[in-house]
């Protein structure tokens, strides 16, 4: 709004005496001042609605009064309280700042308005997953199938909706690699590739922040240092000259996913602050299930699908620790009659915590970890 807004007046100023005056709108011309306005924004939003929030979701009884599965395993003596009675649902917070920062901040691009719908989809299942365990007091909730369902629907929908435009079509029928400058698969087998890897991606990314939400401020933490990668990816994908400079696909419009990503670190570091140890709130699967698509979808639109699994390592990590543990327990419980496991726990951070690391230390040293993986995607861009 405020772009199309400041545009408007210095049309209408041009050969007036408001002309000079009012020069210095030209600034909402430049993605980093919007980019520097969406964090700041979305930031004092997240603080001065974060108390308000909380309040509500209490007055609602939107609160997690039931034994989380790392509670009702056991076995967790670093842990030193319970975190029953927490009000849950925070990524309400999160994504209505975002929204309410980006239709601020933003152009109006296919580019923006496919994330946004994207992390407004995630929510929704999100929030119904939430709603399912607070009105069942279990941390069962929706059931599995349904929310695979649709996720699967929507990255298919978003896959499918950029290889039928003329525009964005190279985003799946050229694969590309990290280290490598050229396509590695085109025609017929890379829309086939592409079609997959931009699907999976989106769901994989949802899933996988989703099961690392298990620690106060773990995932949120890990989002906010991928994000920040990824908005560097994408101010950079949305530049001609430093994409060509590069080497790396050049993508016109990304760089208005700059002022999205933006808002995003300023609504998490918002909700940061009510969410480290001890957590007076939860985002519960309505934040994690739309930040990780959020991060999907951005991948996808900038052509870099496969970064997300360097950045993301974290995630990956998180995500293929649960896939071991089913899959190892499920085959040895088939030919042995009793399930063996290969983790203490999953996911991973619960494996650390009955090693017995304390909340924090998994939460800080998984931050440490995060911050080496965003390193090592960003040094992608001169080893090609």
């Amino acid at each position: 709004m405020f772009y199309y807004l400041s545009q408007y007046l210095l049309h209408a100023a041009e050969n007036t005496a408001w002309q000079e005056e009012l020069s210095f709108l030209r600034l909402f011309r430049y993605i980093s001042f919007r980019g520097a306005g969406a964090l700041i924004t979305a930031l004092a939003l997240s603080l001065w609605l974060g108390p308000k929030v909380i309040a509500w979701l209490k007055r609602l009884k939107f609160g997690q009064d039931y034994v989380d599965k790392a509670e009702e395993a056991g076995g967790l003596g670093a842990r030193t309280f319970s975190k029953r009675g927490t009000p849950t649902m925070g990524g309400i917070l999160i994504v209505g700042v975002m929204d309410v920062t980006a239709l601020l901040w933003a152009q109006w691009t296919t580019h923006v308005a496919l994330t946004l719908i994207s992390v407004l989809v995630l929510a929704g299942l999100g929030f119904y997953d939430d709603y399912a365990k607070i009105t069942q007091q279990s941390n069962k909730g929706a059931k599995a199938n349904l929310k695979l369902w649709v996720q699967c629907a929507l990255g298919l929908f978003i896959a499918v909706y950029l290889w039928r435009d003329p525009q964005t079509e190279k985003l799946i029928t050229e694969v590309m690699v990290p280290f490598v400058k050229y396509p590695v698969a085109t025609g017929v087998v890379g829309t086939i590739i592409g079609l997959i890897l931009a699907s999976v991606a989106i769901v994989g990314s949802s899933n996988a922040v989703n099961l690392t939400d298990g620690l106060d401020g773990l995932a949120i933490g890990c989002t906010l240092i991928v994000t920040t990668v990824f908005a560097a990816l994408t101010y950079l994908a949305g530049n001609f000259r430093t994409a060509a400079y590069l080497q790396m696909p050049y993508v016109a419009g990304a760089g208005e996913l700059t002022v999205i990503c933006l808002g995003m670190i300023g609504a998490g570091l918002g909700f940061l602050w009510f969410n480290c140890h001890p957590a007076r709130v939860f985002m519960g699967d309505t934040g994690s299930l739309a930040l990780g698509g959020a991060l999907g979808i951005i991948a996808v639109l900038i052509h870099q699908p496969l970064m997300l699994v360097i950045a993301g390592g974290v995630f990956v990590a998180e995500a293929l620790s649960v896939i071991i543990q089913t899959g190892y327990f499920k085959y040895t419980k088939r030919k042995y009659g009793t399930g063996q496991r290969v983790f203490l726990m999953a996911p991973l951070h619960h494996h650390f915590e009955k090693k017995g690391w304390h909340e924090t230390q998994v939460v800080i040293r998984f931050y440490i970890l995060c911050i080496l993986c965003a390193v090592v995607a960003l040094s992608t861009l001169k080893i090609r």
